[in-house]
């Protein structure tokens, strides 16, 4: 069990047969989870300028469905553990397929977990959200050690991509960007442009510096993250989440090594693109090391601090340490593990059987195949290590039923209460309302 609330925001890509199209059919999708309230409740009010009434709602298991900017989004409910984040990030692939299996559209509709539309260039997020305390220790040294740890994830938490980013899409960064590179670690580094920025849409940021906490903002502050990669591969999403909950950890503690690089966004586009160690970057003080070595830094010292805590903990210590291990050594022995190395053995496997190069777009089509969220045609689902704690095994029941543990809880119970009544109501993470009845306000997201 972590000390922290982990949310995720998948945006779902989306490929639709003619002559449908996305303007019926996303819609359609969505409404199906409201519909005679099947999985939640629909908001009957005005969310913001770009969220009118019935854009979306919340579920009954605690997260929320909505379109963003053209996309069916989904966020799960707020989760006290890494496992918990694996197993409701899921349950949103499994409502996806099931709305498009009673809706008739097997096989003419297809979702992906994925980032990219190698057609248009465009990007489409996997945003997460981390509680923190209030009063965490936001030193420069600290703040800055989790922007390098932030960049150098890069390596154990991208899900892999075919091809670059147009030019015209990029910052000239002086860093090798505009080349054509066949294969990338991550779908979302080329579009990052900034260390730190408020906005999510444009001059995209490692880290967002919004403060929305979502909850009492006199104990809560919320580290919002927007260059993150949709994992496919349960063990890579709980690893990204457990390790970087662990490195909050550290940084409420006081315990962060000291690494600042000297340019955070360009080490992130260039690691980016490197395949194989070793994975150098520079540092504030000129010098070159080797990313994984820094970033061990981050192991050892939650290592030292953590282990024995929990078992949760010492899953995602275990299984961050075979990760660095096999980074440092043999990238081959994380096939399963991680999706950039998982995708890439499958890609350059079809390669060779199929006698084709890097610029065959037949490859682009298999790309986007690993992130099919219908379990029984993921090609990265095919090849995942099951053998952890991060396999989600109560997928199909948390599609209706909320994290016991947080507020997520009873918010669902709230709603409950609510459904069938004729009055307006107003949903939202930290307040239900009845109008003219109740209010109940969720400034806590650890109570249930």
């Amino acid at each position: 069990m972590l000390r922290r609330i982990i949310g995720l925001e998948t945006e779902y890509g989306c490929l639709i047969e003619p002559p449908l199209i996305p303007e019926r059919v996303i819609p359609e999708i969505r409404d199906w989870f409201f519909n005679n309230n099947r999985f939640g409740l629909i908001d009957t009010h005005d969310r913001d300028w770009d969220e009118p009434v019935g854009n979306g709602g919340f579920l009954f298991n605690g997260g929320r469905i909505y379109v963003d900017m053209g996309h069916i989004e989904y966020c799960t409910p707020e989760c006290a553990s890494a496992v918990d984040t694996v197993l409701y990030d899921r349950a949103g692939d499994l409502l996806i397929v099931e709305a498009v299996d009673d809706l008739g559209y097997n096989g003419k509709v297809k979702f992906f977990r994925n980032n990219i539309d190698h057609y248009t260039g465009a990007t489409f997020g996997c945003h997460e959200n981390y509680s923190m305390d209030r009063n965490a220790p936001l030193s420069e040294k600290n703040v800055l050690s989790l922007l390098a740890f932030q960049s150098m994830r890069v390596l154990f938490a991208g899900s892999g991509r075919v091809g670059s980013a147009s030019e015209g899409s990029i910052y000239e960064t002086g860093s090798g960007l505009n080349d054509n590179a066949p294969y990338q670690l991550s779908q979302r580094a080329d579009y990052i442009h900034n260390d730190f920025f408020q906005w999510v849409q444009h001059n995209r940021a490692i880290i967002n510096t919004r403060d929305e906490p979502l909850a009492d903002p006199r104990k809560y502050r919320r580290l919002h993250l927007l260059h993150s990669d949709t994992n496919v591969l349960p063990a890579n999403l709980f690893l990204k989440v457990g390790a970087s909950s662990l490195v909050l950890d550290l940084l409420e503690d006081d315990a962060m090594p000291e690494i600042e690089l000297e340019d955070a966004v360009g080490s992130l586009h260039l690691l980016n693109r490197r395949l194989k160690p070793p994975w150098n970057v520079i540092t504030r003080n000129g010098g070159e090391m080797d990313a994984v070595e820094l970033l061990y830094k981050y192991w050892e010292s939650a290592d030292h601090n953590y282990r024995t805590r929990d078992p949760e903990s010492d899953a995602i210590l275990n299984i961050w340490k075979k990760v660095l291990d096999g980074l440092a050594s043999d990238c081959t022995e994380l096939i399963g593990d991680l999706d950039w190395v998982t995708k890439q053995y499958l890609l350059e496997q079809f390669m060779a059987n199929e006698n084709l190069n890097w610029d065959d777009p037949w490859l682009k089509a298999q790309d986007i195949e690993y992130h099919n969220v219908d379990p029984t045609q993921s090609l990265g689902l095919a090849l995942a290590n099951r053998d952890g704690i991060w396999e989600p095994d109560d997928a199909v029941n948390s599609k209706l039923e909320p994290p016991k543990n947080t507020r997520a809880y009873k918010r669902s119970k709230l709603m409950r209460d609510i459904e069938g009544h004729h009055n307006s109501y107003i949903l939202d993470w930290d307040r239900v309302e009845l109008q003219n009845h109740w209010r109940e306000t969720l400034l806590d997201p650890f109570e249930t």
